[in-house]
């Protein structure tokens, strides 16, 4: 059977945040608040919504279903001050790594953080994402 949404998001906000700070280090930055201001940036919700934008076309069915009952999931309030529509969008796309993981589809993972990898080029050289 099916997982719950939220416990594909669950998982994938733990895999998200580990390969995000994998690749912080990995680029060399050592000093924990250079890390958490690096993770800050590819975690925060603004950033995986705009992730969501950017691959949404390039999902299968099942992959597009999995993010679409992250984002529809009901029973997580959107943390204080965070927009609802892109707090519930981030949650899609943990759900779809959660995902992701769960089936072991490494291919499709190395896909989506290369993709986010690039999306962090424009972030720091300031360019809005949208």
């Amino acid at each position: 059977g099916q997982l719950p949404a939220l416990t594909l998001a669950y998982i994938g906000d733990v895999v998200y945040e580990l390969y995000v700070r994998c690749h912080l280090i990995e680029k060399g930055l050592a000093k924990v608040q250079d890390l958490h201001k690096g993770a800050v940036l590819l975690v925060q919700a603004k950033t995986q919504a705009a992730m969501a934008h950017a691959i949404e076309s390039q999902l299968s069915e099942a992959e597009l279903s999995a993010m679409r009952r992250g984002r529809n999931a009901k029973g997580h309030p959107a943390p204080k001050g965070a927009s609802v529509t892109l707090y519930r969008q981030a949650t899609g796309v943990e759900a779809l790594v959660g995902y992701w993981y769960l089936q072991q589809n490494q291919e499709r993972l190395d896909w989506f953080f290369n993709q986010l990898w690039q999306m962090e080029g424009a972030l720091q050289h300031g360019s809005e994402v949208n």
